[in-house]
């Protein structure tokens, strides 16, 4: 049996740790006609990689790239340095066997990426499907030519003509594939419970990578993958991955309802809640699944803003969302982006307005300033039109679209002042806490036996430090 190595060279660790669940997931479909290993890149940078490659001796090797940048316009970080230092450089030292891109950040810019980082091979979009091909045909000695395949002597992409079938989808046993311990702390165990998006906001690149429709696992597929997990680990959090969680309607719902039938003892949060489809009943289902923590992505509170980001939502919905996150409870971190098209003073205290009005003050606003302009997407257009990028650029150092009518300097300026006046509300540019606020919000959550979410606690101190400056009432 040959043997495949799957590299993830994802080394970020704010807000907090992520798993390698894609790698998993293609593992678990490998597995039956390949030895599978993963080496998990997060917390050693690469460092034992060349030691890895050195034992395993892999036939095949695969880069996962899942991130380019942070995204940060006050000052972005980019990371293709460090992967090219500390993991292309270190596969090529260390072995001589074909070399294979794939992920969500190489998908943006394949062809950039092949020849920068002079692969054998690269794969877009969902590999399920097109690796397994890809190895069968190198395995008897083919040149292959497949839908989704780039390769390395200058073979032009052509994109997959379907999507993998994810309802038929094998779990991830994240936790048997890479070492779990590190992530418990600050982490949680990653479960997908669909692809695609059947949404057009103007700056997401799902559908260009995933597909523009949601493809479902069977509630009980979901259920199961939580309770085995649940028996191997005991008490973990899970955390559902989905660009949105409550989509298409009907789902998140027969998902919680299974698992509060098996009354497993499971503390579960999620990304990605749409305030179109929020209800109580969702949210009574939620509290009897186990759900502890939220992630609610508006993205703005201006209906003028809505309507140009494409959100599939009116502020009335987002009003009614927001009335009922507050009536159950539910710790919940807010993301609002500034600076999209159209974007003004107005439309900005238009959501400061709610935030002041629906927010809680326990609860965490996100502030992104400008929109990262990815191609493949309707802002890459607009920020084309209005002269904000020219034609030909790769836009893989990161470029982002502020409107017009501001600029980044006074953006920055009414947003420090707006976080200034409120202690919940924090700038990309503050989102990583200073190691001495994270050591203090974890010894007072020893200290007090605090099982709230962590953003909690530290909104906890942020509140103290601005009274002792005179900052908030």
């Amino acid at each position: 049996m040959k043997k495949v190595l799957l590299v993830n060279s994802n080394t970020e660790k704010m807000p907090y740790p992520v798993p390698p669940i894609g790698l998993c997931l293609l593992a678990a479909r490998l597995q039956d006609k390949y030895h599978v290993e993963i080496y998990d890149g997060v917390f050693d940078e690469g460092a034992g990689l060349a030691e890895k490659i050195g034992s395993f001796r892999p036939d095949y090797i695969g880069l996962s790239i899942r991130n380019i940048d942070d995204m940060d316009m006050s000052g972005p970080t980019t990371y293709l340095d460090l992967i090219e230092k500390s993991f292309v450089a270190a596969i090529k030292d260390a072995s001589s066997a074909p070399l294979i891109l794939g992920g969500s950040g190489f998908s943006m810019y394949a062809e950039y990426l092949m020849k920068r980082f002079g692969a054998d091979y690269g794969v877009f979009g969902e590999a399920e499907e097109t690796l397994p091909l890809l190895l069968d045909a190198l395995d008897r000695g083919e040149r292959p030519a497949l839908p989704g395949l780039l390769t390395g002597s200058g073979g032009c992409l052509t994109r997959p003509g379907t999507y993998y079938d994810f309802s038929s989808a094998p779990s991830a046993d994240i936790d048997l594939r890479v070492d779990f311990n590190p992530y418990r702390a600050r982490g949680a165990y990653g479960v997908q419970t669909k692809r695609g998006c059947a949404h057009r906001c103007i700056y997401c690149t799902y559908t260009h990578i995933e597909g523009g429709r949601f493809r479902t696992r069977s509630a009980v597929s979901v259920a199961d993958e939580i309770e085995s997990a649940c028996r191997r680990l005991g008490q973990v959090t899970f955390e559902f991955v989905d660009s949105t969680f409550n989509d298409p309607p009907g789902h998140a719902e027969a998902i919680c309802a299974e698992i509060a039938r098996r009354k497993l003892d499971v503390r579960l949060r999620t990304m990605g809640i749409n305030p179109a489809n929020v209800t109580r009943e969702l949210f009574d289902l939620m509290l009897a699944a186990g759900f502890a923590q939220i992630d609610s992505t508006p993205d703005s509170a201006s209906p003028a803003m809505l309507k140009s980001l494409c959100k599939n939502f009116t502020l009335g919905e987002l009003e009614r969302a927001a009335a009922i996150i507050r009536e159950y409870d539910m710790p919940t971190m807010w993301f609002f982006i500034f600076g999209g098209p159209g974007e003004d003073e107005r439309t900005i205290e238009e959501t400061f307005g709610f935030i002041d009005s629906w927010v809680s003050p326990l609860d965490m606003v996100h502030m992104t300033m400008g929109l990262r302009v990815y191609p493949h997407t309707p802002l890459y257009d607009i920020a084309l039109a209005e002269g904000a990028i020219q034609a030909g650029d790769d836009l893989v150092a990161p470029r982002f679209y502020v409107s017009p009518r501001l600029s980044k300097e006074s953006l920055r300026e009414i947003i420090t002042a707006a976080s200034m006046k409120r202690s919940n509300c924090i700038p990309i540019y503050e989102s990583t806490p200073p190691p001495a606020m994270m050591r203090e919000a974890m010894e007072m959550r020893q200290r007090e036996k605090l099982d709230e979410p962590m953003f909690r606690t530290l909104l906890r101190i942020r509140r103290r430090m601005f009274r002792e400056q005179g900052l908030v009432p």
